[in-house]
């Protein structure tokens, strides 16, 4: 069973968080959520919130995709990372937020053989304290696979259009 959280929910973790890690997928991309993002993002970083980006390799719809959509947002390059320099860092980390990512969040690469991704190499997001996933529905990533991630205790769904979800948690956030 999944639990549903609120924008409101959410802007409170985020203000009792000291790290915070985003992790973007091609539904940021679709959603143009890139800019509220990096306004969360600038936001929490005045308050001493260490926010970084985990973006995998495959995420969008090309190599690159997400350092561009959040180049363009003015996020700096510096709170930018790799998968592979940012997976250990996830058991440190006191929220992440999945922004439009499923198929490279899912546990089940890693969990089980008979998964159609198994093998492949994902951002290890369940192993911080809490995980919020922005999702407009149950439905099923790219790769067509369940995601046990969404069904794990410490994750939390966030359903709707990634963009008026992340426009939410700002207004929270500025109250």
């Amino acid at each position: 069973e999944y639990r549903e959280t609120s924008a409101e929910e959410v802007a409170e973790m985020l203000k009792n968080a000291s790290s915070v890690i985003i992790t973007p997928g091609y539904g940021m991309a679709v959603a143009q959520a890139q800019y509220p993002v990096a306004e969360i993002t600038a936001k929490l970083r005045e308050k001493g919130v260490n926010v970084r980006f985990g973006i995998h390799p495959v995420a969008g719809r090309l190599p690159g995709h997400m350092n561009v959509l959040l180049a363009e947002a003015k996020v700096p390059y510096d709170v930018v990372l790799e998968m592979d320099e940012i997976n250990d860092d996830f058991e440190d980390t006191d929220v992440v937020l999945v922004i439009g990512a499923n198929d490279t969040v899912n546990p089940a690469a890693l969990d089980d053989p008979s998964s159609p991704i198994a093998g492949m190499p994902v951002l290890e997001v369940w192993k911080a304290q809490n995980v919020v996933v922005f999702k407009r529905s149950m439905a099923v990533g790219y790769a067509g696979v369940q995601n046990p991630l969404f069904f794990k205790e410490n994750t939390q769904m966030l359903f709707g259009d990634a963009k008026e979800r992340v426009d939410d948690i700002l207004r929270a956030l500025n109250n």
